[in-house]
């Protein structure tokens, strides 16, 4: 008899692979039909694409609220934030031997990264996350998105390519298609999140491991994974930018969207542990990325660094160090 643990494990990875793809498909028709209805390119990066890269994160924080297990918020955030510098940037500066870029950080992604950072520091620090302080978070991804949004639209003809591309693919398949792919994949998003979230409920329960370092470690890495294939592409493509900004834009969203609307579904709780330990990191794992980057680029040797401080982290979350 197979135990029921493994079954769960099962679960959890099915459950997830569903909800990461879902999403995927949901990002991708949404961008289609707003390129088919006259929305510009630049306004949709900095709002669809955005948030279909933090899609998994915003909606398995919800049904965990749902489930009375909102601790898992606070871990898949911050977890998702750590994995995304130390572990994703990492792979990638490794996989590029450089990663450099000639957009202006400095202008409007380092100070709000900075930004989005503290609102959870501070936000967290009496371990719970109210509706009023949600709200301050869906305020602040609004700054962010007219910033990123006015920048965005000073370079917006380099995605002329990409809008061709999109009504092409429309021509061929209709709109209606692509309504039909949002309906079926956000049925399939509600499912992969429903039983993502229920199994790291019985893992924990099973392990005796709190649902925080679940959502910390294996959700923040699975949830991670779509940042990761968009910067091994586009370093590949030698466009390191979008790696930088992927992992900055998801960052933020993380930050200001995931915890704010996940608020407003109910008082998020954030336990002890996050407090001593995971947030801190998360505070200096920001400002070394911060300095770091200050030069526009990252190395083959700085990668080597981010991502053995990410297994450092990890071992120290569950005891091994």
């Amino acid at each position: 008899m197979v135990p029921i643990i493994l079954i769960w494990m099962l679960i959890f990875v099915v459950a997830l692979i569903v909800l990461l793809k879902s999403s995927d498909y949901f990002t991708s028709a949404a961008e289609r039909i707003g390129l088919k209805l006259g929305i510009s390119a630049f306004i949709l990066g900095v709002t669809v694409v955005a948030l279909g890269t933090s899609l998994p994160e915003l909606i398995s924080s919800i049904f965990a609220v749902s489930s009375g297990a909102s601790e898992i918020v606070i871990g898949n955030v911050v977890g998702s934030n750590i994995a995304n510098i130390l572990l994703i940037l990492g792979v990638i500066a490794i996989f590029a031997k450089k990663l450099k870029t000639d957009h202006e950080l400095l202008e409007v992604d380092l100070p709000i990264l900075f930004a989005s950072t503290l609102y959870v520091l501070m936000v967290s620090f009496d371990g719970v996350i109210t509706l009023m302080e949600g709200v301050i978070g869906i305020l602040g991804i609004v700054v962010y998105f007219v910033f990123a949004g006015t920048y965005a639209h000073k370079s917006h003809k380099n995605e002329e390519k990409k809008v061709l591309a999109e009504k092409a693919i429309l021509e061929r398949e209709g709109i209606l298609a692509q309504f039909l792919i949002i309906l079926l994949s956000g049925f399939f998003i509600y499912l992969g999140a429903k039983y993502t979230v229920e199994s790291i409920i019985q893992i924990s329960t099973i392990l005796n491991i709190a649902k925080e370092i679940i959502a910390v470690s294996a959700v923040a890495i699975g949830t991670s994974l779509p940042e990761l294939a968009v910067g091994i592409q586009a370093a590949r493509r030698g466009n390191a930018g979008m790696a930088f900004g992927n992992v900055l834009g998801s960052n933020i969203f993380n930050s200001f969207a995931v915890l704010g609307i996940s608020a407003l579904f109910g008082t998020l709780v954030v336990p002890a542990s996050m407090l001593m330990f995971s947030i801190p990191v998360l505070i200096g794992v920001s400002l070394l990325y911060i300095f770091t980057v200050q030069d526009k680029q990252l190395t083959i040797w700085e990668g080597i660094i981010f991502l053995l401080a990410y297994v450092l982290y990890i071992g120290k979350i569950f005891g091994l160090f």
